[in-house]
């Protein structure tokens, strides 16, 4: 219990310091901007490694492309915001990204055995299940639609949530309690 009590404290020390930082570099501190950006390449770093343990000479990558898009987008970071929420979902979209180009790479060169298997199944449904879905979740707020994405949808846990979000872990269940009863308000109009 003590491990996970340090652990996020340092989670926490880290999240100050690095809002520090970027709220001193968008003040025009040059210095803190790129400390800011260095000690990020090495959290992104190991966001990534984690994750593409099967792809290690993608992880450098990756950290150049959040980093560029952390740059392009500083200016529209809220200092009352948790940087972690901010920061993940740059990262996770960049992730997808690359997930997708190699998928897509993939199926070009895979050779189609199997010309009438295409047309056995129909993923329209659940396509449109997803955008209907995705912009559902675009109308929550932050605080309801951010513990949903990460606790329903990628399946962390309360605590991996409270970490990436910044949110405290009651707040993560109420935020996910809330976001479910608010999405049910919003089908039943729509029928």
């Amino acid at each position: 219990m003590t491990q996970r009590i340090d652990s996020h404290e340092q989670a926490s020390a880290n999240e100050d310091r690095l809002r520090d930082l970027l709220v001193r570099a968008l003040a025009g501190d040059a210095a803190a901007y790129r400390a800011f950006l260095k000690d990020l390449s090495t959290h992104l770093r190991a966001y990534f490694r984690k994750r593409l343990s099967g792809l290690p000479d993608e992880v450098e990558d990756l950290v150049q492309e959040s980093l560029l898009a952390v740059h392009n987008q500083r200016h529209t970071y809220d200092p009352g915001h948790p940087l972690t929420a901010w920061v993940h979902a740059i990262a996770k979209y960049k992730l997808v990204d690359l997930l997708r180009r190699r998928a897509a790479r993939d199926l070009r060169n895979d050779p189609l055995d199997d010309v009438l298997d295409i047309l056995a199944h129909n993923d329209s449904d659940a396509a449109a299940a997803r955008l209907d879905l995705a912009k559902l979740l675009e109308r929550l707020p932050a605080r309801q639609r951010l513990p949903i994405v990460h606790m329903k949808l990628e399946g962390l846990s309360v605590v991996e949530t409270s970490r990436v979000t910044g949110m405290s872990e009651s707040a993560v269940k109420v935020g996910v309690h809330r976001g479910l009863k608010a999405l049910a308000a919003m089908i039943r109009k729509q029928r």
